[in-house]
């Protein structure tokens, strides 16, 4: 067997530790903001049911099929003003959390009206949209 020409030698030797470095941030990152990717993962059931509302905004609110499909269409990242305009006040207000290190994120809670057992949870981080989850009970 022949050996391989020098510079295709040291470029397959120079891009293990490459991989192995990016291998191990990656992993690093992952456990240090692991705390608050659980959180916002969590168990369905373990988020957020009325006794997790941190502050009750309009006790009558709910979401109507309408007003979720339109806001199925606004993009993250979007203003949150942009999406008040779409589901108005929320029935609650969570607890905020870390979703990102560094980052503080709100969450409001919207019954839906044509299922009272589901939420809508709503983020947002830093007056931004930031995504969705339903909640069942």
């Amino acid at each position: 067997m022949t050996p391989l020409p020098e510079p295709i030698q040291s470029r397959q030797m120079s891009s293990k530790p490459l991989i192995a470095g990016a291998l191990l941030f990656g992993l690093i990152w992952i456990l240090f903001d692991f705390q608050g990717v659980r959180t916002w993962v969590a168990p369905s059931g373990a988020l957020p049911a009325a006794d997790g509302c941190k502050t009750i905004v309009q006790s009558d609110a709910k979401l109507s099929r309408e007003q979720l499909a339109n806001l199925l269409t606004i993009p993250e990242r979007d203003a949150k003003a942009r999406v008040r305009q779409v589901v108005a006040a929320p029935y609650c207000r969570l607890p905020e959390l870390k979703v990102r290190s560094g980052v503080l994120a709100e969450r409001e809670a919207y019954p839906l009206a044509f299922d009272p057992k589901t939420q809508l949870v709503i983020l947002y981080e830093n007056d931004e949209y930031a995504g969705y989850r339903f909640s069942f009970e």
